[in-house]
């Protein structure tokens, strides 16, 4: 029998997919008590028609489950589904990190984390989606040089040619064309996308800003966004 609580206007619904019940519990009954509603899910083959079905505030998602892996849940929901997609996992590899962002994640958290971590997490997650959500969509579109990016339809053209990104990528790539042939810090992209203070620690922003200028530089054979020492990266192409 389900234990989770009808959600009231003020409350969001969290779907946590985790397979070990012990952990899932205390998850779950942890934000219940800061005023969440959360439904559990233990297999991941179930979890891709849980997530379109219920359209949950945020899905917490682990890496390894029965049935079907995290990696390709947030992979396959990506595209029909926006909300924020926290990885909760006990594996720490960076390449794990990195592949969890490429395929739309919005955080990574290693577990055990520690209660007040895993909230701040949630908080600001949520708080990033609703602030996306009333957002003004105006301008639609914008072109710098030989790069066309649209918001409304989330597609890219650049050097003539689509280019196809994650939901990370495309919002960090927004950024960076509103800011072209400025130096924008750390703390400045991950505050934009995150919608909370950056931890010097946290890595997130680099990985994506990697992951993108590589693909930006296949594409045109150019550096295009370049790291400013002790300040942080530079969109070169301008209007």
């Amino acid at each position: 029998m389900s234990l989770a609580r009808h959600p009231t206007h003020s409350q969001s619904m969290i779907l946590l997919v985790e397979d070990d019940a012990q952990i899932a519990a205390m998850v779950a009954a942890y934000l219940r008590e800061n005023d969440y509603a959360v439904e559990i899910e233990a297999r991941g083959d179930r979890a891709v028609d849980r997530i379109l079905r219920t359209r949950p505030d945020l899905v917490m998602l682990d890496l390894t489950l029965p049935g079907e892996d995290g990696l390709r849940i947030c992979h396959r929901v990506r595209p029909q589904y926006l909300g924020p997609i926290l990885m909760l996992t006990a594996r720490s590899e960076d390449n794990d990190e990195v592949m969890g962002l490429e395929r739309g994640a919005d955080a990574y958290l290693t577990k055990p984390a520690t209660p007040r971590v895993l909230l701040a997490h949630v908080r600001a997650l949520l708080r990033r989606g609703k602030e996306k959500a009333l957002a003004p969509l105006s301008p639609q579109s914008l072109q710098v040089a030989d790069l066309l990016i649209d918001r409304t339809s989330r597609t890219t053209m650049f050097c003539g040619a689509p280019l196809h990104l994650t939901s990370g990528q495309f919002d960090l790539l927004w950024l960076f064309a509103k800011h072209a042939g400025k130096e924008l810090s750390r703390p400045f992209l991950f505050e934009q996308l995150h919608g909370s203070n950056w931890d010097d620690f946290d890595r997130s922003i680099d990985l994506r800003v990697c992951r993108l200028r590589q693909k930006l530089s296949d594409r045109c054979g150019e550096e295009v966004i370049k790291t400013i020492r002790s300040i942080g990266y530079l969109f070169t192409r301008t209007l």
